[in-house]
């Protein structure tokens, strides 16, 4: 199954089931969302009403973390922890797998220098280990380690949830792309009106050439055919000529009776 469908199924039964819970129940949801090995966006679960009810209650705290996981990384987190729920192990490295996708969506060429530092990682070979392990095994990146550069080198990588502040700039990029791809078709459209223009203009032209081929093919086939004839009589006349001057040569050489 692939990495976006089981995303799908995973977000609709988190959505489900939070539609139908409060409080407590609420709180214990986002601690398995944060914490499944699968699930990596998080935004269509933040908008279920009954997490808004979670304001301002003593379960705040763990809409705030949920927030986290969909917007923020583990740098993040640990400049906010005294105001945020403790982690489970499961969450430190559901929260260090975001925050790789993060550094990716930016920069395609990640140094080891600054992944270890993101992630509080202490080794080159812990780093590798967790890159092959946590996230090219999990589907959510796809790259190369180069050791002689110390760097990781994306290839691919999952989308995180679009932060609120983004839209606005997502938009006008859509819109952007949206203008260009009206431009290219636009180009494109008049580029195959041109071509068969020209097609049938060529195809024109080359009828008027073989019908003009096809009238000297004829005009030599008549040409030979004449002078043809004309050999042909001149010969039949030639051959007249000659009998006619024997027959006169042997009357002149008859003796007198």
């Amino acid at each position: 199954m692939d990495i976006e469908r089981k995303q799908s199924e995973l977000i609709d039964h988190f959505v489900k089931q939070s539609s139908t819970l409060e409080g407590q129940q609420l709180s214990n949801l986002i601690l398995e969302a944060t914490s499944h090995p699968s699930l990596f966006a998080f935004s269509e679960i933040i908008s279920i009403p009954n997490l808004a009810k979670l304001e301002g209650t003593q379960y705040s705290s763990s809409l705030d973390l949920l927030r986290l996981f969909a917007y923020g990384t583990w740098n993040d987190y640990k400049s906010n922890a005294g105001c945020l729920p403790a982690l489970f192990p499961d969450q430190v490295r559901k929260l260090k797998q975001l925050s790789v996708l993060t550094m990716a969506e930016t920069n395609k060429v990640l140094p080891y220098d600054q992944l270890m530092q993101e992630l509080d990682v202490s080794n080159v070979r812990e780093l590798e280990d967790f890159l092959i392990n946590e996230c090219m095994y999990a589907g959510i990146v796809r790259g190369k380690l180069d050791q002689l550069r110390r760097s990781f080198e994306v290839q691919f990588a999952a989308g995180r949830d679009l932060r609120p502040e983004q839209l606005n700039s997502m938009i006008q990029t859509l819109s952007s792309w949206l203008g260009t791809s009206d431009n290219l078709l636009h180009l494109i459209q008049e580029k195959i009106k041109w071509a068969d223009t020209m097609s049938e203009a060529n195809k024109k032209h080359r009828k008027e050439v073989e019908d003009k081929v096809e009238e000297v093919k004829k005009s030599i086939k008549a040409d030979v055919d004449i002078r043809g004839h004309e050999e042909i009589f001149s010969e039949s006349g030639g051959m007249m000529d000659y009998e006619e001057d024997r027959i006169r040569s042997k009357r002149r050489r008859q003796p007198m009776a």
